[in-house]
């Protein structure tokens, strides 16, 4: 292998590291679930082309501009004291620069989708980017971010369709109630460094008793708007088996934060595996004939 080569892995090395991309799979199977939905199974190969680059956009400039107004930050707390504008392995500038190339591919991509999706791709830059200053001034930066992660069916229903069935608020209050359980798990490995560096979150406020008990009734309330959700579209049984499925795997692994609180990195692992049942669980709807499948 050349030189040239090899520094070229580098760098795409550092770039995977600089935006995570470990974690891309946790959120990702639920857009495609959704999208599936939306298409009534009969999916569009383009839509699904800017639907996942509109995402993976998104995710990088909420990422990449997190890095930049987090950095000072991350200096402070030895869990990100490694990470790559910290260290000097990446710049402040180009963590901007690359936090604007990706919204502008957002909008591209949306303009491309339909004009709803366009008009409305500045609201979402505005919810993913505006989260990283939450955590300065509220504990309900938890909230926030399940409200990130919330936009999520409703974008994909209305890239599909140009619009949002009222049905698919159903779905967006699941991942509201998801996305908040996944951000306090996450905050209650940190907890210690916010106290020490001044920053909001729920297990700050409310103690870690609090929050362990609050995450396992976000995750009820996620599975039982999403199983009222499937019961709207009338889904087939193996739907709601997925769901089943899930609470199983969401009881051991709220089991194993009451256990060990603030070593969450198992139970923030598992949201990958739980929202890869999801997807299961559509795709099995859709495309194996156990029973009448609807949908409005």
């Amino acid at each position: 292998m050349t030189a040239g080569a090899v520094a070229e892995r580098s760098r795409a090395r550092e770039l995977g590291r600089f935006l995570e991309i470990q974690t891309l799979g946790l959120n990702l199977p639920f857009a495609l679930a959704f999208f599936l939905l939306a298409s009534h199974g009969r999916p569009s190969l383009w839509t699904l082309l800017l639907i996942v680059v509109a995402f993976v956009a998104a995710r990088n400039a909420g990422h990449s501009f997190n890095r930049w107004a987090d950095r000072r930050l991350d200096a402070a707390n030895p869990r990100t004291q490694g990470r790559a504008l910290v260290t000097g392995r990446a710049s402040a500038g180009f963590a901007l620069g690359f936090c604007a190339a990706n919204a502008a591919v957002l909008l591209l991509a949306a303009y491309l989708l339909n004009p709803l999706a366009f008009v409305l791709a500045p609201v979402a830059l505005v919810l993913v980017l505006g989260y990283s200053y939450t955590k300065r001034v509220t504990s309900l930066t938890t909230a926030f971010l399940g409200l990130v992660e919330a936009i999520t069916p409703g974008a994909v229903y209305i890239a599909v369709e140009g619009t949002l069935p009222p049905v698919v608020l159903f779905a967006v209050g699941g991942l509201l109630a998801w996305g908040t359980a996944f951000e306090t798990i996450h905050s209650l490995g940190d907890l210690e460094s916010d106290r020490a560096l001044g920053l909001f979150s729920v297990p700050v406020r409310w103690g870690v008793k609090a929050s362990v008990r609050l995450v396992p009734v976000l995750h009820v309330a996620a599975l039982l708007l999403l199983a009222l959700f499937g019961a709207a579209l009338h889904l087939t049984v193996v739907y709601f088996g997925a769901l089943a499925a899930m609470a199983v795997l969401v009881a051991f692994t709220d089991a194993l934060l009451a256990r060990n609180p603030t070593r969450a990195r198992v139970p923030f692992e598992r949201h990958f595996a739980l929202s890869t049942i999801f997807l299961a669980g559509v795709l099995l709807a859709l495309f194996v004939p156990v029973g009448p499948g609807l949908f409005l």
